[in-house]
């Protein structure tokens, strides 16, 4: 019954905030990095991220939720409540980082920090070097999902489907509410978008993702690999096109359209079929973590089919 109630919140509020967006004129600009020509609402996080955290207090007030994770995922709010300034104002990338770092510290502490970091054939229990790995993690999990959202549909898909994976594989309330929040944002979304999620909500859901991949690290550390390897279509395409950037000497910071789902947008995809592609993906990906006891050899294979995907984007439209 939760799970409706708050996927009718998330539906509504969406709906309401697409409403009082266009109103307001509060739409996204198009620029040289977009994947739209049409200035469309945004802001739609929202809707997601008061629908999450209205589960979340439910788990906690219901004891449905250990309290360590609860207090980690909570202090997410603080990055929600920067972005959506962000969103309108655009504030100084510093200061944003500056946020996310703290953001990041505080959900460590309530965590416990990283106790191991396995490698298969040998592990590492440096607290000063666990530690580091996540918070640089949690920095990048933020982020790389803000970069990878531009396209109808395509973040929203990517986290319902984490939220199912996460439900099927820890039996966790938490993971369904995850769904139905971004599920009810993501029907206005999916095709022909009328209304973005924005940084408002693209970064609270990156840093979810970072906070229970620690959380379950530190129950079983072959778990860290299941959610890196769940998670392997963004941080795969985040970083690849990052490592291809660099080795062409482009200056970081500048705007660009050479991440896989935007070739593929280039190549004349449509975002609908873009974003079905990476579905695909993702049921691949669970299909070789839910069938194959052995994590290692199940990151192994989603690394082929990975590579595979994106020497199939290359041909479609060349990294220049």
């Amino acid at each position: 019954m939760i799970y409706i109630v708050l996927f009718l919140i998330s539906f509504t509020l969406t709906y309401i905030i697409k409403e009082y967006a266009l109103k307001k004129s509060f739409v996204a600009i198009v620029n040289e990095r977009s994947s739209h020509t049409v200035p469309t609402p945004h802001g739609g996080g929202i809707a997601i991220a008061v629908t999450w955290f209205m589960g979340l207090l439910y788990l906690f007030i219901t004891d449905q939720i250990d309290t360590s994770l609860f207090y980690a995922l909570l202090v997410g709010a603080l990055i929600s409540i920067v972005s959506f300034f962000d969103d309108m104002y655009e504030l100084s990338p510093k200061l944003r980082l500056g946020v996310q770092s703290l953001v990041a510290l505080a959900g460590l502490y309530f965590l416990g920090g990283l106790e191991n970091l396995t490698f298969g054939i040998f592990e590492i229990s440096n607290p000063f070097i666990t530690s580091l790995f996540a918070f640089l993690l949690i920095l990048w999990f933020i982020n790389l999902t803000n970069f990878i959202d531009g396209i109808n549909g395509y973040v929203g898909s990517e986290f319902v489907f984490l939220g199912l994976a996460g439900l099927i594989l820890f039996h966790e309330s938490y993971f369904g509410i995850l769904s139905v929040s971004v599920l009810g944002f993501l029907f206005w979304n999916y095709n022909k978008a009328k209304i973005f999620m924005g940084d408002v909500g693209s970064t609270l859901l990156g840093y979810n993702i970072a906070v229970f991949t620690i959380y379950y690290a530190n129950q079983e550390a072959t778990n860290l690999w299941v959610w890196i390897t769940l998670f392997g279509v963004f941080w795969f395409d985040a970083t690849y096109t990052l490592i291809r950037r660099k080795l062409n000497k482009e200056k970081l910071s500048q705007a660009h359209k050479k991440h896989a789902y935007q070739r593929l947008t280039q190549a004349e995809w449509s975002h609908m079929k873009v974003t079905n592609f990476a579905i695909l993906l993702n049921l691949l990906i669970f299909t070789l973590v839910y069938f194959i006891p052995n994590i290692a050899i199940s990151f192994f294979l989603t690394l082929v089919l990975l590579f595979t995907a994106m020497n199939f984007v290359n041909q479609k439209k060349p990294f220049e």
